[in-house]
């Protein structure tokens, strides 16, 4: 019985350790946990008066509570595992009042220790395996306290590319080019590092999803207020007379459909057409679609 206790800790901890890969390090980064936790808190937000201003908080804190599940259920787990052993298969400091505590507590304690690299050593494993497991907690909240870096270090950069698109965006849009002036070698070029962006922009959203849970601000920093913008420009580049104007406006067509399949695949679900699915990103994050 105490060894299926062990057991069913050791495997809290590894479903703990499968979402955290999922989501920081799987090259589709489908996180499982992670993923139902930030999405509950989106939905829950857009139930607000104050939309905007909770809205904003949801990535950060999304982040927060993730994180925080992880290091709680790791912490959990490593304590079932030490429960049904406490306090037989551990040795306690001189003088320590620990071992009148109950076994769980003790066991929640210890862990917290280890996973934080404390050692205080009041409470040390006596058995040969207990030995092995205790410094692989060890590890682990090493590695879970340098994935949460790399993770915010990530994710901001990313939502740096979004937002310098969308104000890029927004300033062709202020000035609003007609086909005519497009259809020339520098509109080519401009339709060409559009299509690019949409391109990058939509990688970072198959890397990292969680930024699809972030705010943007003011609507011309808003991917999701101007996306509709940049379909409009295909459009224009599509009728244009020069072929390599055409050939750049059928770039951006594509990357822009490409960029809707993987919003609408992964966050929208309309089944719609990528007019469709901008206008249900837009209304997703509380905006009003760029008209051409």
């Amino acid at each position: 019985m105490k060894w299926l206790v062990s057991l069913a800790g050791a495997g809290l901890v590894m479903i703990t350790l499968r979402d955290l890969f999922h989501t920081l390090w799987h090259p589709t980064r489908h996180g499982g946990l992670s993923r139902l936790v930030m999405t509950a808190l989106w939905r829950l937000a857009r139930r607000f008066r104050a939309r905007r201003r909770v809205v904003g908080l949801v990535g950060p804190l999304a982040m927060v509570t993730v994180v925080s599940m992880w290091a709680v259920t790791v912490i959990l787990g490593w304590a079932i595992v030490y429960w049904p052993h406490m306090p037989g298969a551990f040795t306690f400091s001189p003088g320590s009042e620990a071992a009148q505590e109950p076994a769980l507590l003790d066991s929640v304690y210890l862990s917290l220790v280890t996973v934080a690299t404390l050692g205080l050593g009041d409470i040390a494993p006596a058995e040969s395996w207990l030995r092995l497991v205790s410094p692989l907690e060890a590890l682990v909240g090493f590695a879970l306290l340098t994935a949460t870096v790399s993770w915010v270090l990530e994710i901001y950069p990313a939502l740096t590319r979004r937002r310098v698109l969308a104000i890029r965006l927004a300033l062709l849009r202020d000035s609003d080019p007609t086909t005519q002036q497009i259809d020339c070698t520098a509109g080519a070029l401009l339709l060409d590092s559009l299509a690019t962006e949409v391109v990058r922009v939509r990688i970072d959203f198959t890397q990292y999803a969680e930024a699809y849970y972030f705010h943007d601000g003011e609507d011309h920093s808003s991917l999701a207020a101007m996306v509709g913008y940049a379909d409009a420009l295909a459009r224009r580049g599509q009728a244009a007379r020069r072929p390599e104007v055409r050939l750049a406006g059928e770039l951006l067509a594509g990357a822009l459909k490409d960029f809707a399949a993987i919003l609408d695949q992964r966050f929208l679900h309309t089944g719609g057409t990528p007019t469709e699915v901008f206008a249900a990103y837009a209304d997703d994050h509380g905006r009003s679609r760029a008209q051409p």
